[in-house]
């Protein structure tokens, strides 16, 4: 039964061939309350037989290359003021109904971020052992002030054209879609496409050219990712802004890849802008590594470790102390490396190491 007072809330999603995910994340939605929108683009799976068994609101939109065009008329069908966009592929994991609506109360003209964890191969870490990214991305908005715009990783943009005020809301999924490789580099190519045909279409942007470097580092191709990382960076950008920090990480990955050591250290240069969370005092480290510059490296991955804040999982604890124990056993330091390596857990890099020493 709804909360009483409950501010209602309109789940909206689009869906092509989704029969592998819907399911789960509708079954996983189905208990908080949610009025639920179902907008299929042309499915010929048992996607619309799925919805249909949680929702009577399943509606068809003939699709036109253009995901914000698919999720404003989602939009339309609702019937509450406030939208909660959820992807098939996204299985609700935490949320606090009550606390959204207090923080709904408290920014009533915000655009609400949850939390998605995403499974993430590491990139620059010691081992291609999976992670996990955590981002936050706006999904709760009303929709008499915003609206999506972008064809391909479209975005949520206030209708006046005015900047979004983004508040922080109780919500975690967890995104499966991207777990499967073979998979990733499919929708990466079909993403490329679209971000260069909206390239064409809408001219320079630093959104676009981070999602284009995005797509190429997904299709391993590091040259090209990172020269359009850096032609996004080339823009006045705001260091506060969640993508700028993932586009100048991803960039100093990449300048690591191609083994630009010594222009990578210019990051030293925007440090005070962007060591904000964990990944960036993780990422000088491994710089500081490959310039042979072994004391500074150790200095910013402790750092890294008393960080409370994240994306990238293992940044603040088994990564950066694994990189410590590394620099320390490289050096002759063995019993510093054996503290070190103690120190990550069952981080499978480290025990092996542990058990070499």
């Amino acid at each position: 039964m709804p909360i009483p007072d409950m501010i209602p809330i309109s789940v909206c999603m689009i869906a092509k061939n989704e029969e592998k995910y819907i399911d789960k994340c509708l079954h996983l939605l189905s208990p908080h309350s949610f009025e639920i929108i179902v907008v299929d683009t042309g499915s010929t799976d048992r996607t619309r037989e799925i919805a249909h068994s949680y929702t009577d609101k399943v509606f068809h939109f003939d699709w036109v290359n253009d995901f914000s065009a698919a999720r404003n008329f989602s939009i339309t069908q609702a019937t509450h003021d406030w939208i909660l966009v959820i992807d098939c592929d996204e299985f609700l994991e935490t949320i606090d109904r009550a606390a959204i609506d207090k923080a709904i109360r408290q920014h009533p003209h915000g655009a609400g971020m949850l939390i998605r964890n995403n499974p993430y191969v590491a990139n620059g870490q010691p081992d291609s052992a999976s992670s996990f990214l955590t981002e936050r991305v706006a999904r709760l908005f009303s929709r008499h002030e915003y609206h999506y715009r972008g064809i391909i990783h479209e975005q949520v943009a206030r209708i006046d054209g005015s900047e979004p005020v983004y508040f922080p809301i109780p919500l975690s999924c967890y995104h499966e879609g991207y777990v499967n490789q073979d998979i990733a580099a499919q929708k990466a190519r079909r993403n490329l496409d679209l971000l260069l045909l909206d390239l064409d279409k809408s001219g320079p942007d630093p959104y676009t050219y981070y999602q284009i470097g995005k797509s190429y580092t997904a299709l391993k191709d590091t040259e090209k990712a990172c020269h359009y990382y850096r032609l996004g960076l080339a823009f006045d950008v705001n260091p506060q802004l969640e993508y700028v920090q993932s586009m100048v990480e991803s960039y100093g990955y990449c300048l690591l890849e191609l083994k630009r050591y010594e222009e990578a250290l210019q990051f030293e240069n925007i440090y005070d802008d962007f060591a904000v969370r964990a990944d960036f005092p993780f990422l000088m480290g491994l710089i500081y590594m490959n310039n042979a510059m072994f004391t500074q490296a150790i200095a910013e991955f402790k750092k890294a470790a008393d960080f409370p804040v994240f994306s990238v999982a293992g940044v603040n604890s088994y990564s950066a102390y694994y990189n410590i124990g590394v620099i320390y056993e490289c050096t002759g330091h063995i019993d510093q490396a054996k503290i070190y390596y103690k120190m990550c857990g069952a981080y499978e890099p480290a025990v092996r190491r542990l058990a070499v020493l």
